[in-house]
């Protein structure tokens, strides 16, 4: 009598990515592994390259820093390109960001989430990055408010009560409509004012 013998075939587990934590991005740099040149943000354990930005996209994020600077004075920080801490492993620089007033500006230590109270994206080239991958990071971390400027449509996307990976609440204000933050509703800012008119491109 002949036995036939079934032999299952070996199956491999997933290939598993390995996260970067905040900690070691932090040494990586601290170590000479990355250089200062390399513009690079840390999203979900992941190293992403930033796109080097034109003109139009530096120029309107120098006009919303100075606008939030002017206005808030004392009341707040407003940080440009800078890191803010979101769990172990991910360590964004938005665009501009306006976090809870330290007298130190943060010397002593990156903001986290519970430091930020609001956090702007300037959305050309990058619109669906911000939208997709930024945007539910963001509130997954309890973000309060994000705003995007949208260079393409002239309009400022606002998004406010994250639940989730999502934002319960959105908005679209356009340069005949003036904007607040939550955390200073006091403050109106027109938003035709956030945007670079084309004579001043001169």
């Amino acid at each position: 009598m002949t036995i036939l013998m079934t032999i299952a075939p070996t199956i491999k587990p997933p290939a598993e990515r390995r996260k970067i934590t905040v900690a070691e991005f932090a040494a990586m740099y601290q170590a000479g592994i990355l250089s200062e040149d390399e513009h690079l943000e840390l999203i979900n354990g992941e190293l992403i390259t930033m796109a080097a930005m034109d003109a139009p996209h530096l120029a309107h994020v120098m006009r919303l820093a100075r606008l939030l600077i002017v206005a808030l004075r004392h009341r707040a920080n407003v940080s440009v390109q800078s890191p803010i801490v979101l769990g172990e492993y991910s360590e964004p620089e938005p665009d501009v960001a306006v976090l809870r007033w330290r007298e130190d500006d943060y010397c002593s230590g990156k903001p986290t989430a519970k430091d930020v109270l609001l956090v702007v994206e300037v959305a050309d080239r990058s619109l669906l990055y911000d939208r997709e991958t930024k945007l539910p990071l963001y509130a997954q971390h309890g973000i309060t408010e994000v705003w995007i400027l949208n260079l393409q449509a002239k309009q400022v996307e606002v998004y406010r009560n994250p639940q989730g990976s999502a934002y319960q609440e959105k908005q679209i204000f356009k340069p005949s409509d003036d904007l607040a933050m939550q955390a200073f509703p006091d403050l109106q800012f027109p938003v035709s004012e956030m945007f670079i008119a084309p004579k001043e491109h001169k």
